[in-house]
């Protein structure tokens, strides 16, 4: 039976705590710094009894297990980069920050696999695998997140496309569950039709069902050439209109993205950088890889004329690492240059069929007059998953929260019309909870209380979050 009256922390918690970790890794009470009280967008704050700091699944499973018996609940956390509240503690109790736990363990080259713990950073994988000519596909514009993080909300990127998600690449999970006990999932194998795949129950589950202390990644060989095209357009529909053509194509790019001028000159003020061009209305930005130049020059001719054809007003050639670096810092830098421009926002991380990506944008945009509030958009319009910031700017604290409300109910209902679902990569946390439970209905979100149920019966795993209470 799930149960929310959790026991408060004491003065004798904290000392057994403190013999688990050493005194300096347990932080307790106004000692622990604000920056764990919320995540990137701050638009939900609360803090943590004590925080910890674990060095070793030993202790994880420790702590755990304390937890577990004294009716404590838990939060982990990686680089608190999230956008919906997912790592803020909603019931106090313990902070398990896992960015110590940031050791690469194993490159496994015959099995293309890497095993490492939860708190590297995903720059630092990068890095790593490509200096040894490897390659490790995800690619969350957020590039200090932590793997950990990563894991926990399926998080998806520009080269989701091509490559698919971060499910698409965990091989194996050793995790610590709500009563202490260490497990591993999966493994090295490629292939795995042993019973349910716990493996994948945990990837996107935030947290709520285990903590994450080791991860087995797959791999790929780094491809040995990249170009990327930007292309104008006259709008913002016969940009997105196009994509489908282009993903039909002999090619598929590895990235899609669309932006709209307002972004780009946001994030021109913002990096104090020009981009390539910013005439335009709206653009597609397409990346290709591939072993070979002959391939990436037959792929990114065929989706430059694809888009002359459908009406695009030029494409530009990015072939040189100083034009790469323009776009991209650009591009990197959107989600930090809408913020820079306003006193808040909140985001719709919704997800639509390719299709219908244009029509739900312009019905995005419209809800600027409706609503008198100014809206920003961009995503990836490869995989239909769009970012959609709603501004604060002027706005009082009760009418922001109201106008807030409606305009998500619109958008989310939207997307429900559509075929679409409530987040693409950045997961559900505390923000989203509602919105998921009207998506997917009383008999979907019943099941996945089931599962809660069944990892953590007593919801001291990161309670509050998705579908638990």
């Amino acid at each position: 039976m799930m149960n929310n009256q959790y026991k408060t922390i004491d003065t004798a918690d904290i000392d057994y705590l403190r013999s688990v970790c050493s005194s300096e890794r347990v932080i307790a009470g106004k000692d622990v710094n604000d920056d764990y009280c919320h995540d990137e967008l701050a638009g939900i704050h609360c803090r943590p009894d004590v925080l910890i700091k674990p060095q070793s699944s030993a202790e994880v499973a420790a702590v755990m297990k304390y937890a577990f018996e004294q009716n404590i609940p838990v939060t982990p956390r990686g680089q608190g980069t999230g956008l919906v509240g997912g790592s803020v503690p909603i019931f106090g109790g313990i902070m398990l920050d896992m960015s110590g736990m940031n050791r690469i363990l194993e490159l496994d080259e015959d099995n293309l696999t890497l095993t490492l713990e939860p708190g590297v950073l995903l720059l630092e994988i990068s890095k790593f695998v490509e200096d040894r000519g490897l390659f490790y596909p995800p690619d969350p514009g957020e590039k200090t997140a932590t793997i950990g993080g990563n894991i926990s909300t399926n998080a998806g990127g520009m080269r989701a496309v091509k490559y698919g998600v971060t499910r698409d690449y965990v091989r194996g999970l050793e995790v610590v569950l709500a009563d202490g006990r260490i497990v591993e999932f999966g493994g090295k194998v490629v292939k795995n039709s042993s019973g349910y795949s716990m493996k994948d129950l945990i990837v996107g589950s935030e947290g709520t069902l285990a903590v994450v202390t080791k991860a087995v990644l797959r791999l790929l060989p780094l491809p040995k050439f990249k170009l990327s095209l930007l292309v104008p357009f006259p709008d913002l529909s016969s940009a997105i209109e196009t994509v489908p053509k282009i993903i039909k194509s002999r090619s598929i790019p590895t990235a899609v993205e669309f932006m709209q001028r307002e972004v780009i000159l946001a994030a021109e003020e913002f990096l104090g950088r020009k981009f390539p061009d910013n005439s335009s209305d709206a653009y597609l930005l397409l990346t290709f890889d591939g072993a070979s130049k002959e391939e990436i020059d037959l792929a990114y001719h065929d989706a430059a004329q694809t888009c002359l054809n459908a009406g695009a007003l030029d494409v530009f050639i990015s072939n040189t690492q100083e034009r790469n670096e323009s776009i991209w810092a650009a591009r990197g830098a959107f989600l930090e240059a809408i913020k820079a421009s306003t006193t808040g926002m909140d985001e719709c991380d919704v997800v639509v069929p390719r299709r219908y990506v244009a029509e739900f944008i312009k019905f995005a945009s419209s809800l600027q007059d409706k609503y008198h509030i100014r809206i920003r958009s961009f995503g990836h319009a490869g995989d239909g998953n769009l970012h959609i910031y709603a501004l604060r700017d002027q706005l009082g604290e009760e009418v922001w929260k109201r106008t807030l409300g409606e305009v998500f109910n619109e958008m989310y209902g939207r997307a429900r019309e559509l075929g679409g679902q409530v987040s693409g990569e950045h997961g559900i946390g505390y923000a989203k909870k509602g919105f998921l439970a009207d998506s997917l209905g009383g008999d979907i979100i019943g099941l996945a209380r089931g599962i809660k149920a069944a990892f953590d019966p007593k919801n001291i795993l990161n309670p509050g979050k998705i579908c638990s209470a």
